[in-house]
């Protein structure tokens, strides 16, 4: 149904390739902490090495996701992939919270078993002190490129390395207090960054289910919106406006009003400027339908039930029958309008002194139309 574009493409890689170095550097943090944790007695260490591992899953979720989220649109998937994005935050949202019930569980434990309870040893304070640079690093780096890209699942994983450097901050901080004589502060601190886990995983995945709930865009975004609608020369007003996310992309569905008897290709016209501008104005912006309505079908009297134009002209030749002039028109337009169908005849112009009198001709026409209801105003035109 569809190619991907070159934008999509390289959006693909980027997201790849932000994902492989995370994945690396995650993957180093959480062997090292989990293994000086172990070895150095630091309980809340450990536990910042499985919040480590979080961010390896979360890198591996990234990268899957980047390679099918942006697959051109198919028989099966009209309007492209971008929900594969939105589904791995939410199901990465999920995970966190469940990683971070299980680190505060067994730190409230240990608190009330304080044989259990661990002393760490100084080798612990320097994993720490590593995690914070190197999670602040990739922070910096995946969050700056999520930005470039707008990318909401890139950015959700940046905060997820920021989280992981104040964990191991929280960490820090424990493993100090411990050392000093505080025996509980290390389990205090394994609840501090589960706390935080969950927090993030929840926010994720609050956000993720908000987009496959059809989240609109922000009041600033839909004001900008609007505003470039209205600067479009031959949009008369508008209404209907919706907008959705989809996987860090948007859709915009508008009503536009134009000139009641404006021509289907000026009306396309008009569709097709306002679709361009919207994409190129807002990035995030990927699928405009902009549907063009002669009258405000919001309150004009609908013109649901009349006849389309096969068996309009059925109708007219049989109400004109008795009129002569009718068979030399060129064509004849009609106008749905307020509930009625508006008739416009155009004669050629050397028709003019042999048909006489427009207005004559006009009330003629009107009349015969007079006993049937779908109809409303006649015109005559010549040339």
């Amino acid at each position: 149904m569809g190619e991907i574009t070159q934008s999509a493409r390289q959006r693909s890689e980027t997201t790849q390739k932000v994902a492989l170095v995370g994945a690396a550097v995650n993957a180093l943090l959480s062997v090292v902490k989990i293994f000086v944790g172990i070895v150095g007695q630091s309980q809340s260490l450990v536990a910042d090495g499985i919040h480590s591992a979080s961010d390896l899953l979360s890198d591996g979720l990234v990268y899957f996701v980047s390679r099918r989220s942006h697959h051109a649109p198919d028989a099966e998937h009209p309007y492209g992939h971008g929900r594969f994005e939105t589904m791995a935050t939410m199901a990465l949202g999920g995970f966190l919270i469940i990683v971070a019930v299980g680190i505060v569980w067994d730190a409230f434990l240990r608190m009330f078993s304080p044989e259990k309870l661990l002393e760490p040893s100084a080798i612990t304070l320097i994993a720490a002190a590593f995690s914070i640079l190197a999670n602040e690093g990739l922070f910096q780096y995946t969050f700056r490129i999520g930005r470039e890209i707008k990318s909401n699942l890139l950015v959700a994983n940046a905060w997820h390395h920021r989280s992981d450097a104040v964990s191991s901050i929280v960490v820090l901080v424990g493993i100090a207090g411990t050392m000093a004589g505080l025996p509980y502060l290390d389990a205090v601190a394994a609840i501090g960054v589960g706390l935080m886990i969950g927090k993030i995983g929840w926010s994720l995945g609050w956000g993720a289910a908000q987009e496959l709930l059809d989240l609109g865009l922000s009041d600033e975004r839909i004001a900008l919106i609007q505003g470039i609608i209205r600067s479009i020369d031959g949009a008369e007003d508008f209404h209907l406006l919706r907008t959705r996310s989809l996987g860090g992309h948007a859709a915009v569905d508008v009503h536009v009003r134009v000139a009641s008897r404006l021509s289907v290709s000026e009306g396309h016209m008009i569709s097709l400027v306002i679709e361009q501008r919207l994409k190129k104005e807002l990035k995030e912006v990927e699928d405009v339908t902009v549907h063009i309505d002669a009258e405000d079908d919001e309150s004009a009297i609908r013109s649901e039930g009349l006849p389309l134009r096969a068996e309009v002209m059925a109708m007219l030749d049989q109400c004109w029958q008795d009129i002569p002039a009718v068979a030399s028109r060129d064509r004849i337009v009609l106008h749905y309008l307020d509930g009625k169908i508006e008739v416009e005849l155009f004669f050629p112009r050397e028709q003019l002194v042999q048909l006489g009198d427009i207005e004559r001709l006009e009330s003629a026409l009107q009349q015969a139309l007079s006993n049937n209801d779908n109809f409303g105003k006649v015109r005559v035109y010549f040339g």
